[in-house]
């Protein structure tokens, strides 16, 4: 059976005490009302039940911390108190030293429960319910009862409710305890867009028609070829006779700017519903009344 520190086990158990806090509570004996410690810790199962007090008897005993059943311990938070059940000064020196980096194996744990065991010493759980001032140590047994005997493969603390079964009042509110997920955002930037501009060139083509005068010289045979002419009308000279002026057209390109588009920049918001889960935990009403008969409402 393995043993945790209360805050190793749950970071968190304030929460389920109401902000109330077990560890520094003053350790009183039932009756007498004598000061002997201070609870320095608590230790917990596997499944989270209270299995000890770890007690520093300084008022008792200097320097020395044991290990308290809860079963022999009655938690008062109105007046901040632990009170022990049938703890005697004796059983006190008896006990084993608690020490933080010894194993806890059976064997220690059963040389605590042995102390606690004895017969002579042993008074059984009272009702949480009864007054503080009207506990008072019971009588030894005239007859002491036998001492169970247990072994290591098949103990359990359920077997010893004397010594790790809760005092509880006869009636009793249980506050159970539920976890559930509360979902929360937040905003983060996951990225930037920049937008800007480059300038690509390219290679246009336009096309131009374009104009170009050329000299065509027809030479034909008139219908009166062969008549004869007067000597004026014959005209013989050398030189010039006509001039005619060419003209060709040239593709004259020139470049100008135009709007082409507008390119509009802003932000749109999509909703979307995503799922998460996580493992949550939820406390049930856990009822052993052996033979009892119990009603539930």
């Amino acid at each position: 059976m393995v043993l945790y520190k209360l805050e190793d086990f749950e970071p968190n158990y304030r929460d389920a005490f109401e902000g109330q806090d077990i560890k520094g509570l003053g350790v009183y004996t039932q009756g007498s009302d004598e000061k002997i410690g201070s609870v320095t810790d608590v230790l917990v199962d596997e499944e989270g039940h209270f299995r000890y007090l770890v007690v520093d008897l300084g008022f008792w005993i200097f320097g020395k911390k044991v290990l308290l059943p809860i079963g022999r311990a009655r938690i008062d938070y109105n007046v901040d108190r632990v009170y022990t059940i049938g703890l005697t000064r004796e059983q006190a020196e008896n006990l084993p030293e608690f020490n933080e980096r010894q194993t806890l194996d059976y064997d220690y744990e059963e040389r605590v429960r042995g102390v606690y065991r004895q017969p002579t010493d042993y008074t059984p759980p009272v009702e949480a319910s009864t007054p503080v001032d009207s506990l008072a140590p019971l009588p030894t047994p005239a007859t002491p009862t036998p001492t169970p005997t247990y072994a290591r493969d098949d103990y359990t603390y359920e077997r010893e409710p004397s010594l790790f079964g809760l005092n509880e009042q006869e009636n009793q509110t249980l506050k159970l305890y539920e976890e559930r997920l509360i979902a929360s955002k937040r905003r983060e930037k996951t990225g930037e867009v920049s937008i800007g501009k480059r300038v690509e060139t390219d290679t246009a083509r336009i096309a131009v028609p374009i104009e170009r005068e050329r000299v065509v010289i027809e030479r034909v045979t008139p219908a009166d070829a062969g008549t004869a002419v007067s000597g004026r009308e014959a005209d013989f000279r050398e030189g010039e006779v006509a001039r005619i002026e060419i003209h060709e057209e040239t593709a004259d390109v020139r470049k100008e700017a135009f709007l082409r588009e507008e390119v509009r920049v802003k932000k749109v918001v999509d909703q979307e519903t995503v799922e998460t889960q996580e493992t949550v935990r939820r406390e049930e009403l856990d009822v052993n009344s052996g033979n009892l008969p119990i009603e539930e409402r």
